[in-house]
Order: structure tokens, then sequence, then C-alpha cells
């Protein structure tokens, strides 16, 4: 991995595949809200709203052919 930003509070670290990791100042990973936070804090992701569902459209019934 390699190391992106290091702060007193946290180390930031790119993964291979792409992804972030964030250390806290005990050395134990962040995760969840937290670690989305930090990242967004620093500018190194975005969120994007959720896409609306489209709404289903309703099946014929299959025993009403006449």
């Amino acid at each position: 991995m390699e190391i992106v930003k290091k702060s007193a509070e946290y180390t930031i670290y790119k993964k291979r595949n792409g992804r972030m990791a964030v250390k806290n100042a005990e050395r134990k990973w962040v995760n969840g809200e937290e670690k989305v936070k930090i990242l967004l804090a620093e500018g190194l992701i975005r969120l994007d709203p959720p896409k609306p569902k489209p709404e289903a459209e309703e099946a014929p019934a299959e025993g009403d052919a006449g």
C-alpha cells in the first residue's frame, strides 16, 4: 500500500485496487462512516446522491386469457 497522506491523527493509504484505507493514531483501522468523513474532508472521495429506483410495472395476470 502507498501512503497518500500522513497526519498526527491518522494515515491514509491507497491500495493496489484503488481503494483507500485509513489507520488512526493508535494504529487501528478506521471503517464505516468515520472513514468516509475523513476521506471526504481530505477531498479524496466524493459522494454522489443515490439514483432513484425505476417504478416497477405491473405484469398482466396469467389466467385471464379469455
